[in-house]
């Protein structure tokens, strides 16, 4: 039985009951997010201000250091010849007056082997002496020259740190002749210069007379050295040699094991004349 409305009555209540509840939606994420950082915006500062202290603990960078050198040293084993790129950087930078690889490869290797990274290019640089040299005189001039051309030439910067290479014959004693490499540093912001000497190749007389005889008597730079170089003079009597390396072939060792030996001392001699805040910024 149907309940009959009268039109009068307040039909308010009615609409009232069938008028569906609204539904209040809470971000609940946002809302734990705020009760858990109440900063807001603050996280991402501390997360760094964290990793600019870790940064700073010793024994943090301790770790650091150490897995770096693991990381390297496995690269390096499965692929030697990555360990140049893996040490270039630091705060040592040097230039070498020679685009030849047997030449700024073996200082670079000797200054990243000290020094743990360093940086170290070829740059062709030439001099006004004789193509090879006679005597420790001419060959230590020659390894100067080449740096102040570098430098005259605007080819590098004048605080620039060079390295130069320069062989040169000498008879030691009487009818003892000898191939010996110069090795020159310049540093000119902390007044650095340093010179050493490779070991000394002996080179057959025989060799040395074959240079005096091509060389004009007129020529214009005898006063430092000779025409023709051991390894043009040695590559015509055997013409399997390589100029470039003839130490190779005769002795059994390499130049570039040779300039290698002796840049080790050069690097070494370096590092402990630099000032120890350029040493502790490398390391």
């Amino acid at each position: 039985m149907m309940e009959e409305i009268n039109p009068g009555e307040n039909t308010s209540s009615v609409s009232e009951q069938t008028k569906p509840t609204p539904v209040v939606v809470c971000d609940v994420t946002t809302q734990v997010d705020k009760e858990s950082n109440p900063d807001g915006g603050n996280e991402a500062s501390g997360v760094w201000s964290w990793i600019k202290s870790a940064s700073s603990n010793q024994f943090m960078q301790s770790v650091m250091k150490k897995t770096k050198t693991g990381v390297d040293k496995m690269i390096t084993t499965l692929d030697p010849g990555m360990e140049p790129f893996i040490r270039e950087g630091g705060d040592i930078n040097v230039v070498v007056t020679s685009e030849k690889e047997v030449k700024w490869g073996a200082v670079r290797d000797a200054f990243q082997a000290v020094f743990g990274a360093a940086t170290v290019v070829g740059v062709p640089a030439q001099s006004n002496i004789a193509p090879q040299p006679v005597g420790y005189t001419a060959g230590l001039k020659g390894a100067q020259e080449r740096i102040s051309y570098l430098r005259h030439s605007q080819q590098v910067d004048e605080n620039q740190v060079c390295v130069s290479v320069e062989n040169f014959v000498a008879e030691h004693t009487p009818d003892k002749w000898f191939d010996v490499g110069c090795i020159v540093l310049n540093d000119p912001v902390n007044k650095i210069m340093l010179e050493v000497y490779t070991l000394a190749v002996p080179v057959e007389n025989e060799v040395i007379l074959d240079m005096q005889r091509e060389t004009p008597d007129n020529y214009d730079l005898s006063w430092s050295g000779l025409a023709v170089t051991v390894g043009e003079a040695i590559q015509k009597r055997l013409p399997w040699v390589s100029p470039s390396d003839w130490p190779r072939a005769l002795t059994g060792m390499s130049r570039r094991n040779i300039i290698y030996s002796s840049s080790l001392c050069l690097a070494e001699l370096y590092k402990r004349r630099l000032p120890e805040k350029v040493i502790e910024q490398n390391v």
